[in-house]
């Protein structure tokens, strides 16, 4: 074997070996961003791409959508309530490019921005709304998060709120606020049932007076009731054109008494011990 024939065997497994090292394969969830001697080439992918060793350089940027937690942040409410608000963030990239070009670490710098928001919105709002209200303020995180995120190629997708930490005295005072509550509205709902009952009792009242044998089988109803059960009560009906002849002649003979005994006692003398 020549030497010329050793060299072009030496030649061509140069050359396959270079070709095989350049070769890249880029997945399908991901962009490869490529530059040749320091010079941009834009993004490549996905399946198999060249990059000549030593000239060309690949970062690989995934577009899958990216869960990042924010860590509990101390802030202090608008009506000066100290709480720990954590919450967590979707976000994926939609530009490779600007995404590598534009900011060093785009996973870094959106947590950042995440969690400097996070307390600037929630410093803005009262417990009350922090509270009951989260779905705005998601809304208004996710809006200003966009805001930021948007020249470096990243889209935030949800951002939510997921617990509020609150000191334990305040959480004290929220239960004695909410009983209070309840039974403020116990005691208003138990009025108005006693003010709807009163003008049903007299409706009834006027209607029972139009007639008396209305009344009297009312009378006769509730002795029906008391019956009913198995107990020891004994109701005895008594007329009142029975006792109503007692009555009267009670109410005489005490006014006799009355009379007569101012007439017994006509005058009341003192007399002194030196009479």
């Amino acid at each position: 074997m020549g030497p010329w024939t050793v060299a072009v065997v030496v030649l061509t497994a140069l050359l396959a070996a270079v070709v095989i090292a350049s070769l890249r394969i880029v997945k399908e969830y991901e962009r490869g961003v490529a530059f040749r001697l320091g010079r941009l080439r834009g993004p490549l992918g996905p399946g198999v791409v060249v990059v000549l060793p030593g000239i060309d350089k690949l970062v690989r940027v995934d577009l899958r959508t990216v869960t990042l937690t924010i860590p509990p942040q101390e802030v202090i409410t608008r009506d000066n309530v100290t709480a720990r608000v954590n919450a967590v963030v979707l976000f994926r990239v939609t530009d490779p490019t600007k995404s590598v070009m534009a900011v060093e670490n785009f996973a870094v710098a959106t947590s950042q921005i995440a969690q400097t928001t996070l307390r600037s919105v929630v410093g803005r709002a009262d417990l009350d709304t922090l509270l009951a209200h989260r779905a705005d303020l998601n809304e208004d995180l996710a809006a200003s998060i966009a805001s930021q995120t948007e020249p470096w190629g990243i889209k935030v997708e949800v951002v939510e709120i997921k617990d509020v930490e609150i000191p334990e005295m305040m959480q004290r005072a929220m239960a004695r606020e909410a009983e209070a509550e309840r039974e403020r509205r116990a005691k208003v709902i138990s009025a108005h049932g006693e003010l709807q009952a009163s003008a049903e009792l007299r409706d009834a009242a006027m209607t029972l007076s139009e007639s008396p044998a209305s009344l009297q089988l009312r009378y006769l109803q509730t002795l029906l009731e008391l019956g009913a059960d198995q107990n020891s009560t004994v109701v005895f009906p008594i007329p009142m054109d029975i006792v109503r002849p007692f009555l009267e002649g009670g109410r005489v003979n005490s006014s006799d008494d009355a009379g007569g005994g101012g007439d017994a006692v006509p005058h009341i003398r003192r007399v002194r011990s030196d009479d």
